[in-house]
């Protein structure tokens, strides 16, 4: 490719708009023009809310009880974990068909890198609408993109292009599209540094920008002041990694950890409900392990007790797994050598660490084992579950779970029984 033919702005960042929320509404035409919430039980806080819910301030994160007090009429609906990483391999796949130049963010963003791919799909901003059009036919949900020179102007442009659009900052516009920002819109400016930046008196991008670079080193560092100098230039080169997961300015490496938990609706001392509750979430958990390729060796758990005190246990199984039955029965077997003696916990969490991709790892087989055995199991429920829904193949102990532990559906009255909160933490 000659540099006459290299376009002025080849990366493009792709960001789902309210994924969670499209995901969970998007078979439930009636919830389309009403406040929804996604997660978020008695006590916990929620995963997401779509646009409607966030017109009266309510983000993910948020306490569920503070988001009820902002939006009461808002209908809540249950997280499906599995429905969303499915749905967000299928959109990263679109992604690849585009590029193998792809920078995997999260489940529902991504940076990628179109200058290989122009000669046969035409130019990013052509390219951008071609990816929005597939992603909503197939997957009935829409995506904003923001198309820049930088991956850190692509960020902010996407941002701006909220919900449902596509941006363009040619190169010639960076700078009259960034210094009339606040210094927070920077990606990668956290809270305190902005508020650090305020209190020096740099309130927006321009006043970064036009702060001498030494002088913004001496007040913030050496490594914060370039970097910031760099962003507010719209000047930082970092290029995107394939198969990396992104911290900005950092770079970044895979996932070393997948994990689940869930905040009680009410404290809870039965070993049998928590027990259940822990193969719930492992089952949750490894399912993404097996979508994502990935197996680990190190298998922990939380619990957090009704005072919030919260603890942390860890044990290493002999070979990286990513089967249902040996993680659970790692996570049954450190549960057990706490002892509790039915102390009665708000909060129950697995999680397995050192993930290494699944290809690298070679079982040894045991004398007399079965040829068929849980890894056939496993891979069966979730061809199941990608075919007929998350409900469709369950262990047995877990058949009416909803019913037994959590009471009425997440959308029946605010005064019946209040169903826990699931969200990924991985």
């Amino acid at each position: 490719m000659t540099a006459a033919s290299v376009p002025a702005t080849p990366i493009l960042h792709v960001d789902m708009d309210a994924f969670y929320a499209s995901v969970a509404t998007r078979d439930r035409p009636e919830l389309r023009d009403v406040p929804v919430i996604v997660g978020g039980g008695y006590r916990g806080v929620i995963l997401s809310a779509n646009y409607h819910a966030r017109a009266f301030g309510v983000r993910s994160g948020m306490p569920s009880t503070r988001a009820r007090r902002l939006c009461p009429h808002a209908v809540r609906v249950f997280a499906d974990h599995e429905v969303f990483s499915t749905v967000s391999a299928a959109v990263i796949e679109n992604f690849r068909r585009v590029t193998p130049q792809v920078e995997v963010v999260s489940l529902d963003e991504a940076f990628l890198d179109v200058r290989g791919s122009i000669r046969r799909l035409g130019s990013p901003p052509e390219i951008a609408e071609q990816l929005r059009a597939r992603i909503h036919d197939e997957q009935g949900i829409t995506c904003s993109v923001g198309v820049a020179a930088s991956i850190s102007v692509a960020k902010l442009a996407s941002r701006r292009a909220k919900p449902d659009g596509v941006l363009v900052v040619p190169p010639d516009e960076i700078t009259s599209f960034l210094h009339p920002l606040d210094v927070g819109e920077l990606y990668g400016v956290g809270e305190k540094t902005q508020a650090l930046l305020h209190r020096l008196g740099l309130v927006t991008v321009g006043d970064v920008a036009h702060t001498p670079l030494r002088t913004l080193q001496r007040a913030v560092g050496d490594g914060l002041g370039r970097q910031l100098h760099e962003l507010a230039w719209g000047s930082d080169t970092r290029e995107v990694s394939p198969g990396r997961v992104s911290v900005f300015g950092h770079g970044g490496d895979p996932d070393k950890s997948m994990g689940a938990q869930e905040t009680f609706g009410r404290d809870i001392d039965d070993r049998e409900v928590i027990l259940r509750e822990l193969l719930a979430l492992t089952a949750k958990v490894t399912q993404r392990m097996r979508v994502a390729g990935v197996a680990g060796r190190t298998v922990s758990i939380t619990v957090r007790f009704a005072d919030f005190t919260t603890i942390t246990r860890a044990r290493t199984v002999p070979e990286a797994t990513d089967l249902t039955q040996e993680i659970y029965g790692a996570a049954v077997r450190l549960y057990d050598a706490l002892g509790l003696q039915r102390a009665r916990l708000r909060l129950v969490g697995v999680r397995v660490e050192g993930l290494v991709p699944r290809a690298t790892v070679h079982r040894q087989g045991v004398l007399g084992e079965r040829e068929r055995g849980w890894s056939e199991a496993d891979r069966a429920v979730d061809r199941a579950t990608l075919r007929f829904g998350s409900s469709a193949v369950r262990p047995a102990s877990l058949i009416d779970r909803e019913e037994r532990h959590h009471g009425t559906p997440p959308d029946g009255p605010p005064g019946g029984p209040k169903p826990a909160a699931r969200h990924p933490v991985g």
